[in-house]
């Protein structure tokens, strides 16, 4: 008998039959309150009516037409739709499938753009499983243990986790900002440096938002020295944090953008956005890719763009965002258990600490369980798999944040009683 690989364990016991909106439906029969969303991939909901007709419009006139043997249509709109919406200057693009790719796509470009070897990579930080996104990836040992050597030029400065360091956060942003410096000093001198990597939120590491000293302070380095700012946008952008872009909330402009995950609503595209005279650094055949900007998902994603601008998705996410966040800490004032309440617009989660503000998985794990038992799918992150996060698609509304809260409430009372 042939299975998945044992490694593939699964978050839940659901088995998914459907998915409506926020909802899943298992084969079980029950009704499931879906705030994982794909780990915020599906941010117009399950199956939403406009990118399942995009999708199926397109399946039946042209599946995959490779891009750098012919290009399609939808391509085209896509690449023109995007231009709206991403930064000012960034007005060229280069799609692929996944996260880990586009973050490949963009450490070649820094470092065939600028002639230098290295890359500066956050405390934290998740950006892929291959070989050279796992390099770049500190938010867990999981992703790079035994799999080594794995590939050099990679530094690591701190990020401005204040609850860890038991810090506010103009003093962690200090900390961080100045042990960049002192890297520079010793490390990984600025003529060795293409360029520094960020997420506006660190995803796996626990949905620590950057502060923005720090990402300013990153933006005016980066340009003293000639170095190169990545911002990771793959699992912060489309509106998930309650602005179009992560790093619009901090007011930092990067040099190259990644985006993935809600792009498409569930199908696989990602990208990379940079200005046409960076781009134009790469070396000719170092981009490409047999799938990448797949006909049917990038008709998808350009569903998927028109359905968060025309429902208002955005301040959808920062209001019901608003919402959720209050809740939460609600709940956190009644379990003494849940030492921090954090982030932005809907990419929100809580830590599970002990007594003494230690890591408290055991609980975390015991409180995502009870979850599901009250019909709510969350996922953990975190270096120790303590926090519990909370990702719906962006379509949620009141009545649902209200239903996912009152689940949450009655699962945190299981999970630490």
């Amino acid at each position: 008998m042939t299975d998945l690989s044992p490694h593939l364990r699964q978050a839940t016991p659901v088995v998914a039959e459907r998915g409506e909106g926020v909802y899943l439906y298992g084969t079980d029969g029950r009704r499931y309150l879906d705030f994982t969303a794909g780990i915020g991939v599906t941010s117009t909901g399950h199956c939403h009516p406009r990118v399942v007709a995009a999708a199926q419009e397109q399946v039946a006139k042209l599946i995959h037409g490779q891009y750098t043997t012919v290009l399609h249509e939808p391509i085209g709109r896509l690449t023109e739709k995007l231009g709206e919406v991403l930064p000012e200057g960034l007005d060229s693009l280069f799609f692929v499938n996944s996260g880990s790719e586009a973050v490949e796509a963009a450490v070649r470009l820094a470092r065939q753009a600028t002639k230098r070897p290295n890359i500066v990579v956050c405390h934290g930080g998740f950006h892929g499983r291959t070989v050279a996104a796992a390099s770049m990836t500190t938010s867990n040992t999981k992703v790079r243990t035994g799999f080594g050597p794995l590939m050099g030029g990679v530094v690591i400065t701190p990020f401005p986790n204040a609850f860890h360091y038991g810090w506010d956060q103009e003093t962690a942003t200090r900390f961080a900002l100045r042990e960049f410096d002192h890297l520079l000093q010793t490390v990984s001198a600025p003529e060795d440096t293409a360029a520094i990597i960020v997420e506006p939120v660190l995803g796996e590491g626990g949905y620590v938002p950057a502060t923005e000293g720090f990402l300013q302070g990153l933006r005016e380095r980066a340009d003293r020295h000639g170095i190169l700012l990545i911002i990771d946008e793959i699992q912060t952008g489309v509106g998930r944090t309650g602005r179009y872009w992560g790093h619009d909330h901090f007011g930092a402009r990067p040099d190259i953008l990644i985006t993935a995950k809600g792009l498409a609503s569930g199908f696989p595209l990602s990208g990379i956005a940079a200005s046409e005279e960076l781009m134009s650094k790469a070396r000719p055949g170092s981009q490409g890719g047999t799938y990448g900007g797949n006909a049917v998902a990038c008709a998808a994603a350009i569903a998927t763009l028109e359905v968060v601008e025309e429902e208002k998705l955005v301040a959808n996410a920062q209001a019901m965002g608003d919402r959720l966040r209050a809740g939460l800490e609600q709940v956190a004032e009644r379990n003494p258990g849940i030492g921090d309440v954090r982030g932005l617009g809907l990419m929100l989660a809580s830590e599970f600490t002990t007594a003494d503000g230690e890591p408290d998985p055991e609980t975390a794990a015991r409180v995502h369980r009870a979850a599901v038992d009250e019909g709510l799918l969350l996922l953990t992150c975190g270096p120790w798999n303590n926090v519990v996060r909370m990702i719906p698609a962006l379509v949620v509304d009141e009545a649902q944040i209200d239903e996912a809260l009152r689940a949450w409430a009655a699962a945190v009372r299981a999970g630490t009683s």
